[in-house]
């Protein structure tokens, strides 16, 4: 069936920091906050904060059910409406995680489930609040036939919302690791072998460090803190229902759809940390850039999201627009590539998630067959890490980002994970370091570190 067309309108409303949003509305069980950080630019332009949800979708693994096909089912509900200069004006906004992209590839899982979580969740919003950070505006858009009403309401509510108090440091937490420091050297090394064997070109090997949530550790609190230490240019805070939320400061943007139907990824394989000095950090630029397996890594995966976003693209129009490139955040310099493509006739953004889920750059090359070794190797369900958040708009316009540098957070715990890309050339002692460098922010805000190596 057809969905019908509808308008949109906007309305300019005065400049607030969104710290000062995110604490007023710090209670809303489906907040939606899709953040930018750091310096403002082409992909750190926008902060959009949705609430109030029309409807939402929870799905899990035992369900039984398509999620993609929920998800279009949830996206049919809303009208068909131009954005116009806008990047979201209403439409669907939640998470996909990394079951959902075992699910997609059938692979069966031996790890059990949190149950307290769900593998995808998302929500259908009328209206967005827009940040443009580069503009210094906020205009607030909607599809709601009764604009002028929600105008008003908002207009009064705007105009009385106190600022945010100074963030509070966090409480202190101990993060216990699913497996020791050998245990995951061992991990590594054991897909060293597969790789040697000819099995696999490239696999992800990942770990979790799971903490107590501190009694009365409120998300806000949590986000805060993330958003402050580790600005990235896809940060998100995504509360699911009052018992779930996704904090993340993703610097990875996994599939953006425009409006013209190209689809473009950006994977990200490389790492090195910041140097103490100008200096130093431009010898780890340049060492990163000069490493051969870091190259290595990220080219296969460029290789196979070529083959992800050809699924569904029109014949000829895969392309590799940008290769191994330097990005610097606060805290990691990483080396990224572009690939893109022009969407197939007949073909959309749920069609491209089918296609490219889980993503690339955390999976590995073959990707099903990485997959059924990451399984075996890994200690423990990855969850919500590894998926992604993404918002789908009412014209079909789609943006999303690779869940890491994360925190998973329901009432009793909090998780963190990271790791990194294994070849044929990787030595486990430092691809443990590679991990400690990637989860030691996250375990940071709350006064912890991973452990250290055995000597």
């Amino acid at each position: 069936m057809d969905r019908p067309s509808g308008a949109v309108r906007t309305m300019g409303l005065p400049w607030r920091d969104p710290d000062d949003v995110l604490w007023a509305w710090r209670d809303e069980p489906w907040l939606a906050c899709l953040d930018s950080g750091g310096e403002p630019g082409p992909r750190a332009r926008w902060v959009i904060l949705c609430r109030h949800p029309v409807h939402v979708l929870d799905w899990r693994t035992g369900d039984g059910t398509d999620p993609l096909a929920a998800l279009r089912g949830l996206l049919a509900l809303a009208p068909v409406a131009d954005a116009g200069p806008w990047p979201f004006v209403g439409g669907v906004i939640g998470f996909a995680g990394y079951g959902v992209g075992q699910w997609a590839e059938g692979i069966a899982t031996r790890h059990a489930a949190d149950p307290t979580r769900p593998d995808l969740a998302a929500a259908l919003y009328d209206h967005a609040v827009l940040f443009d950070r580069v503009r210094h505006q906020v205009h607030l858009a909607t599809i709601r036939a009764d604009a002028e009403g929600l105008f008003a309401a908002f207009h009064a509510e705007w105009a009385a919302l106190p600022p945010a108090p100074p963030p509070a440091a966090l409480p202190r937490a101990m993060f216990v690791p699913d497996r020791t420091p050998g245990q995951y050297a061992g991990a590594v090394a054991a897909a060293v072998e597969r790789i040697a064997a000819g099995e696999i070109f490239q696999v992800n090997i990942t770990g979790r460090h799971v903490a107590r949530r501190p009694p009365d550790l409120a998300a806000i609190d949590i986000y805060r803190a993330l958003r402050r230490a580790s600005p990235a240019p896809f940060g998100a805070w995504l509360a699911c229902g009052g018992r779930f939320s996704l904090l993340s400061a993703s610097p990875e943007r996994f599939v953006h759809l425009g409006r013209d139907r190209v689809a473009r990824t950006r994977p990200i394989k490389g790492t090195r940390p910041r140097g103490t000095t100008p200096e130093l950090d431009d010898i780890q630029r340049a060492e990163l850039v000069a490493d051969d397996k870091e190259r290595a890594e990220n080219l296969m995966i460029v290789d196979l999201m070529r083959n992800d976003l050809g699924r569904v693209a029109r014949i000829g129009s895969v392309g590799v627009p940008e290769l191994l490139s330097v990005e610097t955040f606060a805290h990691l310099h990483h080396l990224v590539s572009e690939v893109a493509a022009t969407l197939a006739p007949g073909q959309d953004a749920i069609d491209l998630l089918r296609a490219s889920l889980p993503p690339g750059s955390v999976t590995g090359a073959p990707k099903h067959q990485a997959m059924r070794l990451i399984d075996e190797l890994e200690a423990s369900d990855r969850g919500p890490y590894c998926g992604i958040v993404f918002r789908i708009g009412t014209d079909g316009a789609m943006d999303s980002s690779v869940i890491i540098r994360a925190l998973a957070a329901t009432p009793d715990t909090i998780v963190a994970a990271a790791g990194g890309g294994i070849t044929i050339l990787s030595d486990p002692q430092r691809e443990y370091a590679e991990m400690c460098l990637k989860i030691a922010p996250l375990l940071a805000l709350f006064g912890d570190r991973p452990a250290e190596p055995a000597p």
